[in-house]
């Protein structure tokens, strides 16, 4: 229920318009050749667990942040011929394009 003088957010409505600004919770990305591509995916920057977050900050070398962030499909990466660096790369891209997306964001109150 709203408060009568609209200060009052629904958390579920903020993350929806954060989900909507930089285009879903998760980053897909393809590696391997163009008529048959590999599909891997990893958590958005901004909604990436506290506890990955934490385990990234502490990451020493792209091989352990790719570990990190795709997890079980770390392996299938590497054999799809995924470069460990690449998706470091594409990790940090889409971190510093969100913190431009998120600072636009205006969270409705509905």
């Amino acid at each position: 229920m709203s408060k009568p003088n609209g200060k009052r957010y629904r958390l579920e409505t903020v993350r929806r318009s954060y989900v909507e600004a930089v285009g879903g919770e998760k980053v897909e990305f393809e590696v391997g050749p163009e008529d048959a591509p590999a599909v891997f995916s990893f958590p958005h920057p901004i909604f990436t667990p506290d506890d990955m977050q934490r385990d990234l900050n502490s990451a020493q070398g792209d091989e352990a942040g790719a570990r990190i962030l795709l997890g079980d499909q770390y392996d299938d990466f590497v054999a799809a011929g995924g470069d460990v660096n690449s998706v470091m790369l594409l990790y940090v891209g889409i971190r510093n394009e969100a913190q431009d997306r998120v600072q636009k964001v205006r969270p409705t109150k509905g």
